[in-house]
C-alpha cells in the first residue's frame, strides 16, 4: 500500500507569528516551508535555528525549509499563508500569484486593513490573486511567544467557504492550539484589526499609571466601537463576544508581548511615536490601522471616540495625559446607546 504523502504548507513571511505558525504545524507531522523578505534574516536562522529577530529563545525544528527563494518554498504545496504585516500583503501577493495554483488554499493570518484602498486582508488577496473561494483568515488571542512554547491557544478559522474553513481547522488543530470556526469573516477580520488600536490606548493607560478601573473602561468601551463599525459593516455582533473580538482585545491590551499595549505604554510614559518605531523592527499594526479606521467610521457615520482621541496622541495633537481626560468628558450616555445599530431595543 502506497505511503500517504505530507500534507505540504508554505508560510510566506519570516516574523515571529509565521515562526511559530510553522513550528506548530511541523510537530504535527506537516511539510513546511518559510519564505522570508530578507536574506540576511534567513541566513541567521538557517545558522542559528533560532528567529533571533522575532521570535528570541524558541529553537526551530531542523525539518522547517527556510528560504528566500519564493519560488522553491512553494514548490508541492497546497496551504500557503500568508504571514505578513498588513500594509506590505498587496505586494506579497503580488510576488506570490506568478506562482499560484488553484488547488491551493490560501490562509491570511494578517491583521489590519489597506490604508488607501480601507479593504480587510482577504479582499486584498481577492482581488490581487484573482480567487476568494478557498481564502481562509485565521484570527484570535494568540502571541506567537506563547504559541510556539505550546501555551493553550484557541484561535478562529472564517471563509466565504465554510469547507476550507473546516479543512483548515482540522489541518492546524492540535493539542495545545484549538481551532474554532466562525461564518461571520467580516467580523473576525475587523475584530483581529481595530483591537490593536484599542490595545495601543490600553497601553497609554499603563505608561500614565491610572490602574486598572481605566483600563477596563477603556477596554470595554473600545469594544463598543469596534462593534459600532462592524455591524455597520455587515458583520454579526456576536463574533465581538467571541475569540477574534472580545478574546483577542483582552489579549492584546494585557500582555506584556503585545506590540501594540507595549507601544502605547512608551508614549504613555513619554516617548513619541517615531523614535518607538525607529527603535524596533518589529510592527505594532495599531499605527498602521488607526488612519483606515478613522476613514471606515466617517463612511459609515460610526463614533469611535476613543479612536478619534488616539489618533491626536499618535500625530502630537494632544498629550498622552489629556487622552483620558478627553474621553472622560464626553457628554454623558446610556451604556447601551450603541444597540440600535444591532435592531436592539
Amino acid at each position: 500500500m502506497a505511503k500517504k504523502s505530507k500534507i505540504k504548507v508554505c508560510i510566506l513571511g519570516d516574523g515571529g507569528w509565521g515562526t511559530a505558525l510553522s513550528i506548530v504545524l511541523c510537530r504535527k507531522g506537516l511539510d513546511v516551508s518559510v519564505w522570508g523578505a530578507f536574506k540576511k534574516n534567513i541566513d541567521l536562522i538557517n545558522k542559528n535555528r533560532e528567529n533571533k529577530v522575532f521570535l528570541p529563545g524558541v529553537k526551530i525544528p531542523e525539518k522547517i525549509t527556510f528560504t528566500h527563494n519564493m519560488e522553491e518554498a512553494l514548490k508541492n504545496v497546497k496551504i500557503v499563508v500568508l504571514a505578513v504585516p498588513s500594509h506590505v500583503m498587496r505586494d506579497v501577493c503580488k510576488k506570490y500569484k506568478k506562482y499560484h495554483k488553484e488547488n491551493h488554499i490560501i490562509v491570511s493570518v494578517a491583521k489590519g486593513i489597506e490604508n488607501k484602498t480601507l479593504k480587510r486582508m482577504s479582499e486584498v488577496i481577492e482581488e490581487v490573486v484573482g480567487m476568494h473561494s478557498n481564502i481562509v483568515v485565521l484570527s484570535g488571542p494568540s502571541h506567537a511567544e506563547e504559541v510556539a512554547r505550546r501555551i493553550p491557544t484557541a484561535i478562529v478559522a472564517t471563509s466565504k467557504v465554510m469547507e476550507f474553513a473546516l479543512e483548515i481547522e482540522k489541518i492546524f488543530t492540535t493539542e495545545k492550539f484549538k481551532v474554532y470556526t466562525n461564518p461571520d469573516i467580516i467580523g473576525v477580520e475587523l475584530g483581529g484589526s481595530l483591537k490593536n488600536i484599542i490595545a495601543i490606548a490600553a497601553g497609554i493607560v499603563d505608561g500614565l499609571n491610572l490602574g486598572a478601573n481605566t483600563k477596563a473602561a477603556v477596554l470595554t468601551r473600545g469594544i463598543v466601537e469596534i462593534s459600532r463599525l462592524g455591524v455597520r459593516m455587515g458583520a454579526n455582533p456576536l463574533t465581538f463576544s467571541g475569540l477574534s473580538g472580545i478574546g483577542d482585545l483582552i489579549t492584546t491590551g494585557l500582555s506584556p508581548f503585545s506590540r501594540n499595549r507595549t507601544l502605547g505604554e512608551r508614549i504613555g510614559k513619554g516617548e513619541k511615536l517615531k523614535d518607538i518605531l525607529k527603535s524596533t523592527p518589529k510592527v505594532a499594526e495599531g499605527v498602521n490601522t488607526i488612519n483606515a479606521a478613522l476613514k471606515l467610521a466617517k463612511k459609515y457615520n460610526v463614533s469611535m471616540p476613543i479612536t478619534e482621541e488616539l489618533f491626536k496622541v499618535l500625530n502630537n495633537v494632544e498629550p498622552p495625559d489629556k487622552f483620558i481626560d478627553n474621553i472622560f468628558s464626553r457628554d454623558l450616555t446610556s451604556e447601551l446607546e450603541w444597540l440600535p445599530f444591532i435592531g436592539a431595543i
